[in-house]
């Protein structure tokens, strides 16, 4: 697929979180949740169109997340009803150090997303659409997501891998870097897909640098948690040792990581601008329970340029 054409405008764009919504049941209680869903909530969050493309069931659940995406300010028109399958669920429990471990329903509405007409049009007019490998674990599905990114031809395509479980086989995670102009991973994710293509390197970030070079990709971003991020392109390297913070849980961190990083890369930011903004937002998300905490907009620009004294103290950058 071609290059994606950087460019530079202060105009919200329409980022599209594409595959699974569904209820994430917490020992907190019950949240909105899937990573497209995340990603698509944070957009809105940092002043982008952010939009959910995925299918619910007709079943109580499903009116419930209806209900729950327009509460959160997003548009629930691209999500799909499916009156034979129920809306999908995930039990997450969180470990002692806030991560997340989660137990997916299988064969359920996101697994059979449909090709629309609807669907169409909101492709052509995508900036930025991402997606990943869990809502590809279905034939269906895999086939429409495919076919809405060769339709967003004017759209930053990321890859947020996001591996679930057992729900991802090589050749889709191949096809999915081929499609892609950025692809997103963290540490675990990098191990598996080096052994998956037998990518060398004696430290992560050469493995990294080989993943790219591997599928001619734009930009490779591995998040490394409490230990920050790594964003390597052709001709640049960036590194971030991290912000030390309270941790509530990181559900929906990496997907924050994600929006923010695509809201400033298609305004033609800097790396180092965008790694910094992107590790701040992600880690502010950590203080929060769940994926999908509220902010006002002078939050908002304190926790991404670190302006308040309070959020200082709250980001202070690992020595």
């Amino acid at each position: 697929m071609n290059k994606f054409a950087r460019r530079f405008t202060k105009q919200p764009a329409t980022a599209i979180g594409l595959g699974e919504v569904l209820w994430d049941f917490l020992p907190s209680g019950k949240q909105i949740g899937g990573a497209p869903a995340n990603f698509a909530y944070m957009a809105n969050l940092l002043g982008d169109r952010g939009l959910v493309a995925s299918k619910v069931g007709t079943d109580e659940l499903g009116k419930e997340i209806r209900e729950a995406i327009q509460a959160l300010n997003l548009d629930a028109a691209y999500v799909q009803d499916d009156a034979s399958h129920p809306t999908g669920t995930v039990s997450v429990q969180i470990d002692p150090g806030g991560q997340p471990r989660y137990k997916i329903q299988d064969c359920v509405s996101w697994d059979f997303l449909e090709w629309t007409a609807d669907w169409e049009t909101l492709a052509s007019q995508a900036d930025v659409v991402c997606f990943g490998s869990l809502a590809q674990r279905s034939a269906s599905s895999r086939a429409t997501i495919r076919r809405f990114l060769h339709a967003a031809k004017k759209a930053l395509r990321i890859y947020d891998l996001n591996f679930r479980e057992s729900f991802y086989a090589k050749e889709v995670v191949w096809e999915s870097f081929q499609l892609a102009h950025i692809a997103k991973l963290n540490a675990e994710e990098l191990s598996i897909v080096s052994d998956l293509f037998n990518i060398d390197g004696s430290s992560e970030i050469q493995q990294v640098i080989n993943l790219r070079r591997m599928f001619d990709l734009e930009l490779i971003c591995l998040t490394r948690g409490a230990n920050g991020s790594f964003l390597v392109s052709e001709h640049e390297f960036v590194e971030h040792m991290g912000l030390r913070v309270e941790v509530a849980d990181t559900v929906g961190a990496g997907d924050a990581f994600t929006a923010c990083m695509a809201h400033l890369y298609i305004r033609g930011e800097p790396l180092g601008t965008i790694s910094e903004a992107a590790n701040r937002f992600a880690a502010w998300v950590t203080t929060q329970v769940g994926a999908t905490p509220s902010m006002q907009d002078v939050e908002l620009r304190d926790v991404l340029h670190g302006l308040a004294t309070s959020v200082d103290r709250l980001f202070e950058t690992r020595e």
